[in-house]
């Protein structure tokens, strides 16, 4: 295409088109520019031979030298797209960290008469190379220049400002930020930082800042009492991850994490909160500028700093302080594989029982009564050993699925996983077998070494399908860290007196009372002899009839709530997740065992036992519904 079909395009003279092409266009309008800019693009008009040789023409294309391929390749993304966009080509070159190669660049590039070139200078002596440019009037826009060079930047106070800001809207005023010395990213995060605490009245204080190598944070974590962290680098927020979880100090249960990260590095693994940063963006941005300054259509002025709305990936390593969060719950006990057989009579001696169905699914009082306590919207973590085998891996698939802190689970490679065989008849009623595998290796030292699980705790779940003396270190724990024991002994011939002494709440069910206290006929007897052995609490369960409690100041029967009975396996375990979530929130005892009867009711009028626990919001709906006032009775 000539010169004068662009003419005629465009509505202007021959001369207009030549002044605007070759940069001397001070006095054309900007629209007539830019219409005319526009469609020589459009058709890749360049002037010819012989202007060429006059004139430094417009050639729509552009450079990027960077001082390393380090750049993010988003960045480079956002600049080769938004030039494609305006009808510009795109020149790279790396340095290398290397002012001879940075040098061979800029010649290569002025010879090429690029019409702008965005630049990473290596150090603060690329500077003096910048005269190359300026002599061709080739306009530069500045990535990361020495001080006192107007350069385009993100605002990363923003970043550091925004991830402050999210902490403390979880009601987080013990923080600190995780950065690197001489590092100009830190050093923007932690002015945000500050801002953020100035801005909330939360005081800053310089031993808040932590920073890497982070091996020897947790020490500063533990003494100032910190409850949330910021990290200017995803690397060190990983490396703190691992750290602070081989010494038990998990996110975000206990601390709350979020960091920047470059979106090209972050993982989903861990479940790091992070704020990516927009270098794509940031790319369209700064070429864009570039274009405008080649095509004059601004005036120039110094680059203002980047600011994009940036959000959080995900939330899952934040929290609020656990101090403000209602105490969790510990369950120690037996974690099996329960095998469910449907019969039409329960098996006897000598007699051969049809199965009608049969169903596998995940067990164990472990299991039933911290799913139970989960499903219910309450912090729960199970103390127990697997076996190394199948069946422990869909075990912790389904407690992750349901939300059950599982660290302090451990894997015997000597055993098999627990098996429980369950026969249901056609009225509810059941005769459970046990195989107790890799329960019976759980030992006093593995409660030991999950004594920080028993932190912030309200209450600590134990039954005796574990060993005795593992569920005697789990109450002598929860003792010493003030924590209320619920003791449910199961399979258990004599119950010592020194545990009983340990136990707030003891709750047998009727054939339990009867063996534990066998020269004892009646509920109200068997109950007062084991408050008389030091429980401060009794309650024995006694299906559909309901339950006894005897404590210092009562002794009285409560109904079972009506539900049809279907399968009565989990119906203990479901009341004991009631009562136990529920004394947590406040409840009186009274309240509590009522609301758990609900919940029992609902386990015994489904198939199966963690399958049919029923979840808070089906719970107290139904409560609602069937006794108004219960629910706002603490």
């Amino acid at each position: 295409m000539t010169i004068k079909e662009i003419a005629a395009l465009a509505g202007v003279s021959v001369s207009t088109v030549s002044k605007i092409m070759n940069g001397k266009d001070g006095n054309i309008n900007p629209a007539t520019r830019s219409r005319v800019l526009k469609i020589a693009k459009e058709h890749h008009y360049e002037p010819y031979s012989t202007i060429k040789n006059i004139t430094a023409p417009r050639k729509f294309l552009i450079g990027l030298l960077v001082k390393s391929f380090c750049s993010s390749s988003m960045m480079i993304g956002g600049i080769l797209e938004t030039a494609q966009k305006y009808g510009y080509q795109l020149l790279l070159f790396n340095s290398e960290n290397s002012l001879p190669q940075e040098l061979k660049h800029i010649t290569a590039l002025c010879n090429s008469r690029v019409d702008g070139v965005i630049w990473e200078p290596v150090g603060e002596q690329s500077i003096e190379y910048e005269h190359f440019f300026t002599k061709q009037n080739i306009p530069i826009c500045y990535l990361n220049a020495p001080e006192g060079f107007p350069s385009y930047a993100i605002d990363f106070r923003k970043a550091g400002y925004d991830l402050t800001q999210e902490l403390i809207s979880h009601k987080h005023t013990h923080i600190t930020c995780l950065l690197r010395k001489d590092d100009s990213l830190s050093s923007m995060i932690l002015d945000g930082f500050q801002k953020c605490l100035y801005d909330n009245k939360i005081t800053f204080e310089e031993q808040q800042v932590l920073y890497a190598p982070v091996e020897n944070c947790y020490t500063s974590i533990i003494a100032q009492r910190l409850t949330g962290i910021i990290s200017a680098h995803y690397s060190d927020a990983l490396m703190l991850y691992e750290q602070l979880e081989h010494l038990h100090y998990y996110v975000p249960s206990s601390l709350s994490l979020a960091s920047l990260s470059n979106s090209e590095q972050s993982a989903e693994y861990p479940y790091i909160s992070c704020m990516p940063i927009p270098y794509y963006a940031f790319g369209c941005h700064v070429c864009k500028a570039l274009i405008e300054k080649c095509e004059k259509s601004v005036q120039n002025s110094a680059p203002p700093l980047f600011t994009p709305d940036c959000a959080l990936t995900h939330k899952k390593s934040i929290w609020v302080p656990s101090s403000l969060r209602l105490k969790k719950l510990v369950v120690a006990g037996s974690i099996n594989m329960d095998l469910t057989f449907i019969v039409n009579r329960l098996p006897q001696a000598g007699k051969t029982t049809e199965i009608l169905t049969s169903v596998i699914s995940v067990g164990g009082k472990g299991v039933n009564q911290s799913v139970g306590v989960a499903k219910l919207g309450r912090e729960v973590a199970l103390i127990g050993k697997l076996g190394n085998d199948f069946d422990s891996s869909l075990i912790l698939n389904t407690l992750e699925k349901e939300h059950v802190t599982a660290h302090g689970i451990y894997r015997d490679i000597n055993m098999p996983t627990g098996k429980a065989y369950i026969y249901t008849g056609e009225d509810g009623e059941s005769t459970i077998t046990v195989l107790s595998g890799a329960n019976q290796n759980l030992m006093p030292e593995d409660i030991q070494k999950q004594r920080h699980l028993f932190a912030n705790a309200g209450f600590c779940l134990l039954s005796t399908e574990i060993p005795l003396d593992a569920v005697m270190e789990a109450a002598k724990i929860a003792h010493a860290c003030d924590v209320k024991v619920i003791l449910k002994p199961a399979v258990l011939q004599a119950v010592p007196d020194e545990l009983l002494s340990l136990t707030d709440i003891f709750i047998p069910n009727q054939k339990e009372a009867a063996a534990l206290c066998p020269h004892e006929t009646s509920t109200e007897e068997q109950a007062e002899y084991f408050f008389g052995k030091g429980a401060a609490t009794v309650i024995i369960t006694l299906g559909h009839m309901g339950c006894y409690l005897k404590n210092e100041k009562e002794s009285l029967f409560f109904p079972a709530e009506n539900f049809a009975s279907i399968d009565t396996t989990g119906g203990a375990d479901a009341f004991i997740s009631a009562l136990a979530s529920y004394l947590t929130e406040g409840y009186s005892v009274y309240s509590a065992i009522r609301i758990a009867s609900y919940a029992a009711g609902f386990c015994i009028s489904r198939q199966g036992v963690v399958s049919a626990l029923v979840d808070r919001s089906t719970l107290e709906t139904y409560i609602t519904q069937h006794a108004p006032t219960l629910l706002s009775q603490k």
